[in-house]
């Protein structure tokens, strides 16, 4: 069974090198234009998104494990340049339904008979997914979704998670630190993701649970699964009918207000998140409908997730700072989520914060402005310093995708109206408003009574200047080892010196002696340039972001 195991995967690699085959070649020649040797090729966006349709063309031709890899590259910023993040958007996760003999055996080894099970069963598939399909049948008189997961999916699916693991060290020998911190990251979530999504019992136990978070709530509606009908590869839910969200004629047909529409599934979006730390993860819009009251109704839980409670305190900051247009509120969110390196330029990275709080908000964006950041980032993209760690990436995903489909119900969408009503509504602004108050208070405090001690401190220190006792002790912390690295490059460049220096004078004295001072000044040359190089600059580290001072000062 393990010999089937490799020689099937070993079959697979065969096929991904061969459908990648022209993409790896190329990229080698962006680095080396003969690939061993040669200058390297300026990339343009044409270039990019050319290559980008043809991964398209490789993702759909390999299948269902590298369909949902390419929906979630789509997602990953910090991983592919903007044209193909653009191109893979595309991407959805629609393909033809196996053939109905497949799925009934799934059904009847899950189950027992067909016939048996159900009063009846349309075998026409209603959707069909990379990996399960949909039928419609009734159980009770009622009429009911049942999803199937596709035949013998699981082998395929183990078999190119074993082929993207091989090709891992690979891709990552060639980009940079930042980016192979968000591929390992890719790997493992998307390992973990599809597993999740190919098992029925996790996905029914979410949609329970994010169904009870919204019991008797207004606007939303979540089917109710049949537990009878229920495994580990078979789902049975109540069927509820409804228009696809983004098909706006017919929504206006019915009379719905799209931009209430828009409003309310961005609210339920942040409920999910911020409120709840569980969420529906797949906002595509064939996964969302809406009934003739206005009601969304969300399908499809397979892929859902979860946020910790300290991953929710820093999303709340971050949109509390969108909401205040606070820019240093929202670079110490970023950080203390690990998104963004804490080496990062922040005055660049400020601008393009302000940037981006004018685009949500529909404001006009000067183009000297663009130009200019522009200018600042395009030689360093590769090493911008965002990156996503995997608890991350999924809420990045439903925020990009929740976003479009709101810009597509109403044009002028606001999501800085939704996040500034959802903060102001649960307390949250308040409460940021009350830490503030409190840190100024304080700080007005320890101010009062440092006015008060300063003087007759003052006084004690210039009597002992004036007497000539007065001693001054300073204390270095230097935790990157900063100052002892610069010692060591000036002792190296003093040994170097007298190297040169014994290697003129022992020349024509003594030639051997000359040849082994000249080998000991090339060796520390050697050093010298290593100490250079592995640092690439001395840059200390920041240590006071506003997270770090209030955990100083809960620690004190």
């Amino acid at each position: 069974m393990v010999t089937l195991a490799l020689f099937r995967a070993y079959r697979r690699f065969v096929l991904v090198l061969y459908q990648f085959f022209p993409l790896i070649v190329g990229y080698l020649r962006d680095r080396h234009r003969f690939i061993l040797f040669g200058p390297g090729r300026r990339v343009t966006p044409e270039r990019r998104r050319k290559r980008a349709q043809r991964l398209l063309d490789a993702l759909l031709t390999l299948g269902p494990t590298f369909i949902k890899l390419g929906q979630l590259l789509s997602s990953r910023p910090d991983v592919l340049p903007p044209e193909y993040i653009d191109v893979l958007s595309q991407l959805q996760d629609r393909v033809p339904p196996a053939p109905w003999p497949g799925a009934k055996h799934v059904i009847e080894q899950e189950l027992g008979p067909v016939d048996e099970q159900f009063d009846d069963f349309d075998t026409e598939a209603i959707s069909g997914a990379s990996l399960g399909q949909v039928y419609k049948a009734v159980v009770d008189d009622e009429p009911v979704a049942v999803k199937v997961r596709r035949p013998r999916i699981e082998s395929l699916v183990e078999a190119d998670l074993r082929v993207i693991r091989w090709l891992l060290p690979v891709v990552i020998y060639f980009v940079g630190e930042t980016r192979s911190f968000s591929l390992r990251n890719l790997a493992d979530e998307f390992a973990e993701t599809i597993r999740q999504e190919m098992d029925y019992e996790r996905e029914a136990e979410m949609l329970e649970e994010i169904r009870a978070n919204f019991e008797g709530a207004d606007g939303i509606r979540i089917p109710r699964l049949i537990h009878s009908h229920s495994t580990r590869r078979v789902m049975t839910m109540e069927f509820v009918d409804g228009v696809k969200i983004t098909d706006v004629d017919e929504l206006d047909t019915m009379g719905v207000d799209r931009s209430k529409l828009a409003y309310n599934l961005e609210w339920f979006y942040f409920q999910m998140i911020v409120g709840d730390g569980v969420f529906h993860a797949d906002p595509h819009p064939g996964n969302l409908a809406v009934q003739s009251d206005g009601t969304i109704v969300f399908y499809d839980f397979g892929m859902s997730g979860r946020v910790d409670p300290y991953i929710q305190d820093r999303i709340i900051e971050f949109y509390i700072g969108i909401v205040n247009q606070d820019i240093d509120g929202i670079l110490d969110a970023l950080t203390a989520m690990g998104t963004l390196s804490p080496d990062a330029d922040r005055d660049t990275m400020g601008q393009i914060m302000e940037l981006a709080i004018q685009d949500f908000r529909g404001e006009e964006i000067e183009t000297y402005r663009v130009q200019q950041i522009v200018q600042q980032v395009e030689d360093t993209i590769y090493e911008f310093p965002f990156r996503l760690p995997r608890n991350l990436a999924l809420v990045l995903r439903v925020a990009t995708v929740v976003e479009g489909v709101c810009v597509t119900l109403d044009p002028d969408f606001d999501f800085v109206v939704v996040a500034t009503d959802y903060l102001t509504e649960q307390g949250y602004r308040e409460e940021s408003i009350r830490e503030f108050l409190d840190q100024t208070r304080t700080q007005v405090q320890d101010a009062a009574l440092a006015s008060l001690r300063i003087p007759p401190t003052l006084e004690r220190t210039l009597n002992r200047a004036e007497r000539g006792n007065l001693q001054v002790r300073a204390d270095i912390r230097d935790s990157q080892d900063i100052y002892e690295r610069l010692a060591g490059r000036i002792i190296l460049g003093l040994f170097l010196s007298a190297t040169v220096l014994a290697t003129a004078y022992l020349y024509p004295i003594d030639l051997r002696a000359a040849a082994i001072a000249g080998l000991l000044g090339v060796a520390t040359i050697g050093l010298l340039y290593r100490s250079f190089r592995e640092s690439r600059g001395l840059r200390a580290q920041p240590q006071f972001t506003r997270q770090a001072l209030r955990e100083r000062r809960r620690e004190e």
